[in-house]
């Protein structure tokens, strides 16, 4: 019986090191590949800047294409009229990358399935107050979301 109760304590503790390796299965892919036509939904929620509000954002090439204001506060900034104010997911990460070269605290969180930033937070400065950027992406389309069709007229 002992020897019995031995073999099933043994058995239990080899089986917990089985998995002891990280499965790389449950991890994200850390690169993502930019496609040639995206579109995103970018939240911009904080800091003190002309990029502040919820926009749908359609790429082609790695450029801006066309940008939608679905809030008060991004059709505000659209009137602005600023070349380049919405950015492309690419123009995004380069924004976060340069910041951390320069000592920002820099997070990028990243989709499980192609690693595309989900949420991007910029802190450049622990003791300046409005200088943090915070994006969050939504509604990644690889290609282009089809227009929406014009009704009939009756």
């Amino acid at each position: 019986m002992r020897r019995l109760v031995s073999c099933a304590v043994l058995a239990v503790l080899l089986s917990g090191c089985a998995n002891a390796e990280p499965n790389v299965m449950n991890e994200p892919p850390t690169t993502w590949s930019v496609p040639a036509k995206y579109v995103f939904t970018l939240t911009s929620d904080c800091g003190e800047r002309a990029l502040l509000g919820k926009f749908r954002v359609t790429v082609e090439g790695d450029e801006v294409v066309r940008t939608e204001g679905l809030d008060d506060a991004a059709r505000r900034a659209l009137m602005l009229r600023l070349a380049n104010l919405v950015p492309t997911l690419q123009q995004l990460e380069a924004e976060a990358e340069s910041a951390r070269q320069k000592g920002a605290k820099v997070e990028v969180e990243r989709d499980l399935g192609d690693a595309h930033p989900t949420r991007i937070t910029i802190d450049k400065s622990a003791t300046v107050a409005d200088d943090e950027s915070c994006y969050t992406i939504q509604d990644y389309t690889i290609g282009l979301a089809p227009e929406p069709s014009a009704s009939p007229s009756r």
